[in-house]
């Protein structure tokens, strides 16, 4: 009995109370994101504090792509989770093995191709992003640097959702710690001390990348017994019905998130031909969002995953039972982080900058910022669904509703209402209202409840 309790990963999401359970798993995923953009958001602000607002826009540009290619290695892990967690609650250990071994090997092929396709590029991307003609050398290195740790970033993220999916999202929290106590040290000692500026950055960056990835492969070879993962070629060969399921969910999620990014690049560039304050302003609250996001994704985070296991287990009244407490703690969250945005947004944006200007127009970003705290707030818990359910066509189809809400709402707003900048502040403020309609419509439709599993 002893042996069999150590060879359990993770937590058994379909038994016990649903409110313990969610806020229980979910905390570690809210710590886990806050300190994954705490350690991203001290690149800008050392950057900040210890240059112009050039340097800030280097960083900013350069990470640009790395938010690209962060998606999509999501998207990939994120369908192996779904997959595994709906594994995990049928108790199927051997498909689960199998997934969990062409999953790994799968994200360092993809990452290899990535890295080689943002090296290739890194000029003619930062073309397309109308980047400021002074920050281009700095925001090159910036790119050429993170580019080169891409796989650690793919399987750092492939080890997590195995994890994850299996219930356990205390482990990952420590793999982000590790990441976070390099960053810092690195980006005071290299920016701080030796003024080596936007590349100082990344090498912080890619330092922490590699340092959660070890941590998470040490961790992995620890519990290998658990897994049945022998660590040989066997092993970790591709197996196309795993691999079948994992492109199934994870195309229309990669479709989905190069969409969605793409169209905040548009905006981006759009917003950075208006001039370097706004593209500054732009570039800080864009982390004052993200880092104010996180509580909201975490808690949406932990709900797929229970979704998946207990849809998995058949049990398809936890699932309701936990969209409707997720909608309680996210509409909380997102009351919470509105009336920081609103009182607090020039102490928020001296953190990262000193300049004056930057600082007052983002009392405007911050104030507009508010409706989309709200929309996703209602939007994730019923994603959440679509999610956990597996339902890859539909996932695809509210990330493409996304792009033409953002790209569509800011279009109107500039050429009709003349809003300039703040018209595409306003189109990413607003592109969730469409898809979390959508979300909504499927999930009291209860079409759910009767909708064939992965594991079928």
């Amino acid at each position: 009995m002893a042996a069999e309790k150590n060879a359990r990963i993770g937590t058994d999401l379909t038994q016990g109370s649903i409110a313990k359970t969610l806020i229980t798993f979910a905390l570690p995923l809210i710590a886990t994101n806050l300190i994954q953009q705490l350690y991203s958001a001290v690149d800008l602000a050392v950057i900040g504090q210890f240059t112009d607002k050039i340097g800030t826009v280097e960083v900013a540009q350069g990470s640009d792509v790395s938010d690209l290619v962060a998606p999509l290695a999501m998207a990939f892990s994120t369908a192996g989770q779904v997959y595994i967690a709906q594994l995990t609650g049928a108790g199927n250990k051997t498909k689960t093995r199998h997934t969990v071994g062409t999953l790994l090997s799968f994200m360092l092929l993809l990452s290899v191709a990535f890295t080689v396709a943002a090296l290739a590029l890194r000029w003619q991307i930062l073309g397309w992003l109308n980047c400021p003609e002074e920050a281009v050398a700095g925001a090159v290195g910036y790119l050429e640097i993170t580019a080169l740790a891409m796989p650690a970033v793919f399987i750092y993220n492939a080890i997590c959702s195995v994890l994850r999916g299996m219930g356990e999202s205390k482990r990952p929290l420590l793999f982000i710690i590790v990441a976070a106590a390099v960053n810092i040290v690195l980006d005071v000692v290299l920016v701080a001390w030796f003024h080596l500026g936007a590349a100082g950055t990344a090498i912080a960056t890619a330092a922490s990348q590699l340092g959660s990835c070890v941590a998470a492969c040490i961790y992995l070879y620890k519990k290998r017994d658990a897994l049945d993962l022998k660590f040989n070629l066997d092993t970790f060969r591709l197996r196309w019905q795993p691999l079948k399921i994992i492109l199934i969910l994870g195309i229309p999620r990669v479709v989905q998130n190069i969409a969605i990014h793409f169209s905040m690049l548009y905006c981006t560039a759009r917003i950075n031909s208006y001039g370097i304050v706004p593209s500054a302003t732009n570039s800080v609250g864009n982390k004052i969002q993200r880092f104010c996001n996180v509580f909201v994704m975490g808690i949406d985070g932990a709900a797929s995953t229970m979704i998946g296991q207990n849809l998995g287990a058949r049990k398809p009244d936890r699932c309701t039972k936990t969209i409707r407490g997720t909608l309680v703690c996210t509409m909380i969250l997102a009351t919470v982080t509105s009336l920081v945005g609103l009182f607090f947004s020039d102490a928020l944006y001296g953190v990262f900058t000193k300049d004056a200007e930057v600082v007052a127009m983002g009392r405007t970003f911050m104030q507009i910022m508010v409706a989309t705290f709200y929309c996703g707030a209602l939007m994730g818990p019923f994603f959440a669904m679509v999610n956990g359910a597996g339902f890859a066509s539909m996932g695809f189809f509210i990330g493409i509703l996304d792009v033409i809400f953002r790209v569509g709402i800011s279009l109107l707003l500039e050429m009709l209402f003349h809003l300039g900048v703040y018209s595409y502040w306003w189109g990413n403020a607003l592109c969730r209202v469409g898809p979390m309609i959508i979300c909504m419509i499927y999930y009291f439709s209860g079409k759910w409840k009767t909708r064939k599993l992965l594991t079928e």
